[in-house]
C-alpha cells in the first residue's frame, strides 16, 4: 500500500533529549536547517508540535525555506477564534503553495486552563465538533456568520471585497487527528480527515482503524489512518540495536520511572500491576529492584522496541515512545506490514531529528512505495553537511555491541 511519510520537527532536540546532558535547544537557524533537510530528504511533511514555538507562527517561519514538504500544525481549537484562524491560516497556506495541515488537539487537560479553556473532558469535544464547523464554514465563505450552543460569529460586514482576501489554495486546510476515549473517537469520526494513534500491535491497530472507520461511516464519511513511531535505522541489524542499548543506558533510572509516569501515572510502580505478560513482568519487577529492563524484554514484535524516549517509557505495551529498529529493509517492512493493516500514514522521528532524518530519507524512502505527489531528490552529501554543521557535535553509540 502507497504510503506518506512525516518527520517531526520540535523545540527540544539532541542525542537522548529526554535527559539533561543529552538535550539541546532549536533555535530558529537550526529549526531552519531541520526543515530544509526533511524537505530535501523527500517526506511528505513534518509535525509541528505544541510547544515553546508557536507551531502556527513557526509554520509561518519555515514555509519559505521549504518547497515540498507539508506543515502538519498542532493546534488546540478555541485558543483563538475560528474566524481569525482562517485568517492567518489562509495567508499560510496561500504563501505556502497549500501545503498546511491541522493536527487537531483535545488532550492534556492540565494544560488548557493555563490559555483560558476550562471545559471538561468530554464537552471539551463537543466544543471542538462546533469550533471546525465554524472554521470550515468560513473557510469557505469568508464573510459567512456562525451560531452555535459554544461558538457565535457576526456576518463580516467591514466593507472590504471578498477579491482582496488571498486566494484560496485548497478547498479546506486538511484535519489529522487522534482520539482513544469513546468521545474522542466519536469526535474524530465526526470532524477529522485522517484519524491517527498511537503506535500498537499491527492487529490491534487495525481494530482502532476498524472502529474510527465504523463510526465515521455513521456520519456518511470515510477517513484516512496514520500512526506514530520513532526509529532506530543502522546498516546492521546489531548496529541497530546496540544504539537502542546505548539509549537505555544513556537514560537514568529516575528519569525512566518519570517517563513512565506519563502513561501509567504517578506511584504506578507501588501499586499491584494488572498483566499477565511475563515479558511486562520481568520489566515491572527491574524497576521494582532499582535497575532498568534488559533490552530484549522491551521487543514486543519484530522490530518494535518500547524503549525510552521524549514522549514516555511505555513497558506494558506500545504507545507514544515506541520505536522500530533494524535496518533499511527491515524498518521498511514494517512498515509495509502496518501499511498492510491500514496505516496509510506514519509520523516518525529519530535523534537528533536532522542526522536521523537524513539517514531514513537515504536509506528507508526508497525502499517504500509513497504517496508524496513528488519523487524524492537526489541525497545531496555537501548540502546536507551544510545544514548539519548548524549541530552541535556529538558522541554516538558505539558502532557494534553485543545482542544479548
Amino acid at each position: 500500500m502507497p504510503v506518506k511519510i512525516l518527520w517531526y520537527i520540535q523545540s527540544a532536540d539532541g542525542p537522548v533529549p529526554w535527559t539533561d546532558d543529552g538535550v539541546w535547544a532549536n533555535d530558529l537557524p537550526r529549526l531552519r536547517a531541520l526543515a530544509e533537510g526533511i524537505d530535501r530528504a523527500g517526506f511528505y511533511g513534518a509535525l509541528l508540535p505544541t510547544g515553546p514555538h508557536e507551531p502556527l507562527a513557526l509554520a509561518a517561519a519555515l514555509a519559505p525555506l521549504t518547497e515540498r514538504m507539508r506543515l502538519l500544525v498542532a493546534l488546540y481549537p478555541g485558543l483563538v477564534s475560528p474566524a481569525k484562524l482562517v485568517d492567518i491560516a489562509t495567508v499560510v497556506d496561500n504563501f505556502s503553495g497549500g501545503r498546511l495541515l491541522f493536527n487537531v488537539v483535545n488532550g492534556h487537560d492540565a494544560w488548557l486552563p493555563e490559555y483560558g479553556m476550562f471545559l471538561a473532558h468530554d464537552e471539551r469535544y463537543e466544543y471542538s465538533a462546533e469550533y471546525w464547523d465554524a472554521f470550515a464554514r468560513r473557510w469557505a465563505d469568508p464573510g459567512e456568520g456562525y451560531e452555535g450552543r459554544h461558538i457565535r460569529l457576526a456576518a463580516r460586514t467591514f466593507d472590504v471585497p471578498l477579491t482582496f482576501f488571498p486566494e484560496k489554495v485548497q478547498p479546506r486546510v486538511e484535519l489529522w487527528g487522534a482520539g482513544g476515549s469513546p468521545a474522542g473517537v466519536a469526535h474524530a469520526a465526526k470532524v477529522v480527515d485522517r484519524y491517527l494513534t498511537f503506535a500498537d500491535l499491527p492487529a490491534r491497530l487495525d481494530e482502532k482503524f476498524r472502529q474510527a472507520g465504523a463510526e465515521a461511516a455513521r456520519h456518511g464519511r470515510t477517513l484516512g489512518f496514520g500512526t506514530r513511531f520513532q526509529v532506530i535505522v543502522r546498516d546492521t541489524e546489531e548496529e541497530a540495536w546496540a544504539y537502542a542499548r546505548h539509549l537505555l543506558e544513556r537514560t537514568p533510572y529516575d528519569k525512566a520511572l518519570e517517563l513512565s509516569a506519563y502513561k501509567e501515572g504517578p506511584g504506578w510502580l507501588d501499586r499491584d500491576v494488572a498483566s499477565d505478560d511475563p515479558r511486562a513482568l520481568r520489566c515491572v519487577d527491574a524497576l521494582r529492584s532499582g535497575r532498568l529492563p534488559d533490552v530484549e524484554d522491551l521487543v514486543v514484535h519484530p522490530n518494535v522496541w518500547l524503549g525510552p524516549s521524549i514522549f514516555g517509557f511505555d513497558v506494558f505495551g506500545p504507545g507514544a515512545g515506541t520505536w522500530l529498529v533494524g535496518t533499511p529493509t527491515q524498518v521498511a517492512d514494517r512498515i509495509n506490514e502496518y501499511a498492510a493493516h491500514g496505516a496509510e500514514s506514519f509520523i516518525l522521528s529519530g535523534w537528533p531529528l536532522l542526522s536521523e532524518a537524513l539517514r531514513f530519507g537515504r536509506d528507508v524512502l526508497p525502499l517504500l512505495d509513497l504517496d508524496h505527489g513528488f519523487a524524492p531528490p537526489p541525497y545531496d552529501d555537501a548540502g546536507n553537511a551544510e545544514l548539519l554543521a548548524a549541530f552541535p557535535a556529538f558522541d554516538p553509540a558505539p558502532a557494534t555491541a553485543a545482542w544479548r
